[in-house]
């Protein structure tokens, strides 16, 4: 025989799974603030989407030791990229700068990852910015940060990047699907 759940329990059941479904849940995937404005670092971006990989790249002609940049976007904007060309609101992007060797173990040529140097973020959001793209800088203290100034990172990307304010020329798997739907600036190609 079947129990019934009682009306007076069942009507709490409801209540509750009704205010659960309406309640945002903060998902790390999204930009997270302080009461400041500040971003709060990404923790897991390395469960994202993996875009590419870099090796002493610069954007000046004066070069650094060499290290590699790993490229992460939550899978969500990823997703909605693939389907537009276009990147949605509350996107981020890590760019975690890493270490590079090229003698250790067994290795005889070629360079290989160490360790972690901190992590640039890219987000595009327009509630909290009003030229839509802001950047970010951490490191392995840093829990939260400002937006750089306008004069750095977000006239580079306004000045050179591909599509909208991101690099997709360096994304060999995302640049097709920019050139389909129209949205690929070919200009960012050309060297300077």
């Amino acid at each position: 025989m079947r129990q019934l759940i009682p009306p007076s329990l069942f009507g709490v059941v409801l209540a509750a799974a009704v205010l659960l479904a309406a309640s945002p849940v903060p998902t790390p995937e999204f930009p997270q603030y302080t009461g400041d404005h500040q971003l709060l670092r990404p923790a897991d971006y390395r469960e994202w989407i993996f875009l590419s990989s870099g090796l002493g790249m610069s954007y000046s002609a004066q070069a650094g030791h060499e290290m590699f940049t790993n490229v992460f976007v939550p899978q969500w904007a990823y997703q909605e990229f693939l389907k537009s060309g276009k990147w949605p609101d509350k996107t981020m992007f890590v760019v975690e700068d890493r270490g590079s060797t090229s003698k250790g173990s067994i290795n005889k040529a070629g360079h290989y990852q160490t360790d972690w140097m901190g992590i640039g973020v890219e987000v595009k959001d327009e509630s909290h910015f009003p030229e839509k793209w802001a950047y970010f800088n951490f490191d392995e203290d840093t829990k939260s940060a400002s937006a750089n100034p306008k004069a750095g990172c977000w006239t580079c990307h306004d000045q050179h990047a591909a599509v909208e304010h991101v690099f997709v020329q360096f994304y060999p798997t995302l640049k097709p699907v920019a050139k389909k739907f129209g949205t690929y600036k070919g200009a960012a190609e050309e060297v300077q």
